[in-house]
């Protein structure tokens, strides 16, 4: 099958993930495979930004893969390495950093958004953090970035970075990349108010146990005016409901929306319900992710392959950047 075309994405090593990044990005990477010559790193160099420690940065990173490959990313299919391990990319963030103006990084929205979420850690690194980003997309010559509609400024510095150093050096040696726009369930926390998050303590990990699944859902806020068992529910406002619609078949979920506008149901009822679609689910993902568990090295190794393959194209858009600005 004639590849459409190479896709590039990369995520922070956040260790094990949740609902919200597996339908928000793993499902969709798992997707693009089929059709796309699909490039997936874990960006452990972007961490660096805002971590104080990296203590545990390599069993995130791990963690994250096991997630990865489990969700049926195929490190055969793909390339699935780890952002440091290939050289090439320090290179060319330092050398797309001369042809960015630093007001344009300063009055990016993401900057804005993380010296407020980091104010006592406003380091070089953090203010240059698209540029790198921009880096990793145009390393691979990239031609399509998964992102959502709110992600598209993203995608325009990254063309904008292109077009500044194609212009500069009078070459073509970088491909703009576009933004390929996917659609997801918005996925709220245990709280119901906030999107899923591991810093709001919120989240549900994909790999949890049944156990720890079933807890989790049980604290899960439901339709806030409903107070007894005999209040009728309302579907519409409830986050128990919404994840009913991933999870859940299109028959069990009809009637639940029934039973529970006329008290037929109770939210505990609801709750149980949910927890056991969610485990039965994910089950297959589980016994996959202790497979590999097993033996860390072989997923060492895995991403240290996907790093040789993913370096032979790094070089040679190195190669021609080098050559477009006269380096040796």
């Amino acid at each position: 099958m004639v590849k459409k075309g190479r896709v590039f994405s990369g995520a922070r090593p956040t260790g094990r993930q949740h609902l919200g990044n597996y339908f928000g990005a793993i499902s969709n990477y798992v997707a693009l495979q089929e059709e796309y010559d699909c490039v997936y790193c874990i960006v452990d160099l972007h961490a660096l930004t805002t971590l104080e420690s990296t203590r545990d940065l390599r069993k995130n990173t791990l963690e994250m893969a096991w997630d990865w490959l489990a969700a049926g990313i195929d490190p055969v299919k793909s390339i699935v390495f780890v952002q440091s391990m290939v050289r090439q990319i320090t290179e060319l963030h330092t050398i797309l950093s001369m042809v960015t103006p630093l007001g344009k990084l300063t009055d990016l929205p993401t900057f804005k958004e993380k010296v407020r979420e980091n104010p006592h850690n406003i380091n070089y690194g953090l203010v240059g953090y698209p540029v790198l980003m921009s880096a990793d997309i145009v390393l691979y010559k990239s031609n399509f970035v998964p992102v959502g509609i709110d992600q598209s400024p993203h995608i325009e510095f990254a063309r904008e970075t292109v077009r500044s150093f194609n212009f500069r050096y009078n070459t073509n040696a970088l491909i703009e990349p576009q933004a390929k726009f996917t659609s997801f369930p918005k996925i709220m926390g245990i709280d119901g108010v906030n999107k899923m998050s591991k810093s709001l303590n919120n989240d549900i990990e994909i790999a949890a146990t049944p156990e720890e699944t079933t807890k989790l859902v049980m604290q899960m806020v439901t339709d806030p005016q409903r107070q007894r068992r005999s209040d009728p529910g309302n579907p519409d406002v409830c986050n128990v409901f919404s994840l009913h619609k991933i999870f859940t078949s299109p028959e069990q979920v009809a009637s639940i929306n029934s039973e529970c506008r006329r008290a037929g149901i109770g939210c505990v009822d609801c709750k149980k319900m949910l927890a056991a679609n969610m485990n039965d689910y994910f089950t297959p993902l589980r016994a996959r992710r202790m497979e590999f568990q097993k033996d860390p090295d072989v997923t060492w190794d895995m991403l240290r392959d996907g790093a040789k393959r993913a370096s032979v194209i790094a070089e040679t858009t190195m190669v021609e950047v080098r050559k477009a600005i006269d380096l040796p």
